[in-house]
Parts: structure tokens; C-alpha cells; sequence
């Protein structure tokens, strides 16, 4: 009995160990393999579960996924729950802000699956439920919470997820140090830049001495100015992070080319031979397998 109790013990650790080895491997990549292509799930596996939900994050840490996008909303009573828009009506089955509500309120609330009228049983998470979740198994990218960096600090340190999170914002360098200084001298902070502006050479030497990890740069059109503001951003040691979710952020490279046209080359493989090595997408588990064939997808 007390041979079987200790089999299982050291499973269960062993299991621990490798679950914090793998988040540990990815920040590993994230900031020193040059070759390895980070992949970030949009909203979790949204085609599969309701986008934002604790389930979309779950099929992404099963599928292999590095990175899971979420967004933050605070309730009335100052819970953060993860949730895109700033109203409840398209994702749940309540109507009106999410900041309007209690968290007693919003948990009464289902969440909708993406096609399709009829109700999940999922809830809407907390970004503690959700951080607690991918501790240790993949790591996690805060967009829309610039009005919550403090707050989400706070539960990150709560959690023990400081290291696995990355919290971004399009504010300039300057108000996001007024602001924020103390959150990003201790996270990982990355900013999203509209590289196909007008200013973008100088928003992007700006927010380069906040040293970032990465910058995610959004484009519409491709031209020879882009080109030469993301070989900026990689000379400067800083990886470029493109998004394929829509056409309109990657000048028409996007996932849908790639899955449903069967144009994956002219899709992610364009955005690779721009210098990406960080890329959101819908269709995580599709580019974790083209990553794969052209073995940029393994972890050291």
C-alpha cells in the first residue's frame, strides 16, 4: 500500500515538473531562440469552444499551442473576467456592459459557442481562473487590459504567472511609463505598433528603449518603408511578432488564405520570410503542423 502511495506521488510531481518545464522551455524560446516560432491562439481555440473560455484555453494547451491571447473586462464590483468586447450580448446570453454587472450577476450568464444559437454550459472566467489554468503549461498574452496592468499585476503575483505572461498595449512608450513603469520593469511588456503609419519609423525607435522581447507590428499594405521598419525592429534585437487572424493586420498573408484557398506558403510562409517569429492565428493547430514540416516548432 505504501509502495503504491508513493508510485503515485512521484507521478503526480513528475507530472508538475513537466508541466512547469514546458512554460519554462517557452520563455526560454521566447527570448533566446532566434529560430523557434512562438504560435498564439486568439482567444483560445475559439472554432471549438466559446472564444475567451477557460475550455478554448484548455484545447490549446492539448494541442500544442505556446501562447493563448486573451482580453480583459472588470465587472462593477472590480473583478477582471476575460472577455473581448465591452458588452455581454454577442459572447453570453446577457445583454449590456460587462462593467455594469456584479461578478454574482455575470456568473448567473452562459457563454455562446461560436456557430451556433444554442448555449454552452461554460462560464465566463476570471483571469485568476484562467491564469491558474495555464500555470506552468503554456504562456499567456494580455490584449486588451491596458486599463488593468496594475490589477492584473497583482493577481499574476497572486498566481505565481508573473514570468508567463505578456501584456502589450499601442500607447506610446512615453504615457505607458508615466502610467505603468513599475508593471513593465517587471513583466514582460510588449508594444503593438501600426508599422505601415506614417510615424512608425519613430514610435518604433521610442518603444525600443523599453527593450522589449517582441513588438507586434500591424500592417495593411506591404511596402518597401515596412520592410525596412520591421529589419529595424530585428536589427535591433527585438523579435517581430505578425498577426494571420485578418487579413487587414498582415497586408492579406492570413489564415484563411492559407486553410481555405490552400495557400499556406503565400499565407504564413510570406509572414515567415518577413522575419516573424511570433504569429497569432485561428488556426493554431493548422500552422503548429506547417511549422513543424519546416522545423521551426520544436522546443529545445
Amino acid at each position: 500500500m505504501k509502495k503504491t502511495f508513493l508510485f503515485m506521488l512521484a507521478l503526480l510531481l513528475s507530472g508538475m515538473l513537466q508541466a512547469t518545464d514546458r512554460a519554462t522551455k517557452l520563455r526560454e524560446n521566447l527570448f533566446n531562440n532566434p529560430k523557434y516560432v512562438t504560435v498564439v491562439a486568439h482567444r483560445g481555440d475559439w472554432r471549438s469552444a466559446p472564444e475567451n473560455s477557460l475550455q478554448a484555453f484548455q484545447n490549446c494547451i492539448d494541442m500544442g499551442v505556446d501562447m493563448v491571447e486573451l482580453d480583459l473586462k472588470r465587472t462593477s464590483d472590480g473583478v477582471l473576467v476575460i472577455m473581448h468586447d465591452k458588452t455581454l450580448d454577442r459572447c453570453t446570453n446577457g445583454k449590456g456592459k460587462v462593467s455594469d454587472h456584479t461578478y454574482a450577476e455575470i456568473q448567473q450568464l452562459f457563454l455562446k459557442p461560436q456557430h451556433g444559437a444554442s448555449l454552452t454550459r461554460h462560464k465566463v472566467p476570471t483571469l485568476e481562473e484562467a491564469l491558474n489554468l495555464c500555470k506552468g503549461k503554456i504562456l499567456i498574452n494580455i490584449d486588451q487590459g491596458y486599463n488593468y496592468f496594475k490589477e492584473a499585476y497583482e493577481i499574476m503575483q497572486r498566481t505565481g504567472t508573473t514570468e508567463q505572461v505578456i501584456i502589450k498595449s499601442g500607447k506610446s512608450a512615453e504615457q505607458v511609463m508615466q502610467e505603468n513603469a513599475d508593471v513593465v520593469k517587471n513583466t514582460i511588456y510588449m508594444p503593438i505598433v501600426q508599422v505601415d503609419a506614417a510615424d512608425a519609423e519613430k514610435v518604433i525607435n521610442e518603444n525600443l528603449t523599453l527593450k522589449p522581447v517582441a513588438i507586434e507590428c500591424c500592417f495593411k499594405t506591404y511596402n518597401q518603408d515596412v520592410e525596412a521598419r520591421l529589419r529595424q525592429i530585428r536589427e535591433a534585437g527585438v523579435k517581430v511578432w505578425i498577426n494571420s487572424i485578418w487579413g487587414s493586420l498582415c497586408a492579406y498573408h492570413d489564415d484563411d488564405r492559407a486553410v481555405e484557398m490552400n495557400e499556406p506558403d503565400e499565407a504564413w510562409g510570406w509572414i515567415l520570410d518577413r522575419g516573424a517569429t511570433l504569429i497569432q492565428t485561428d488556426r493554431p493547430e493548422a500552422i503548429i503542423q506547417y511549422l513543424k514540416k519546416k522545423k521551426l516548432h520544436k522546443l529545445k
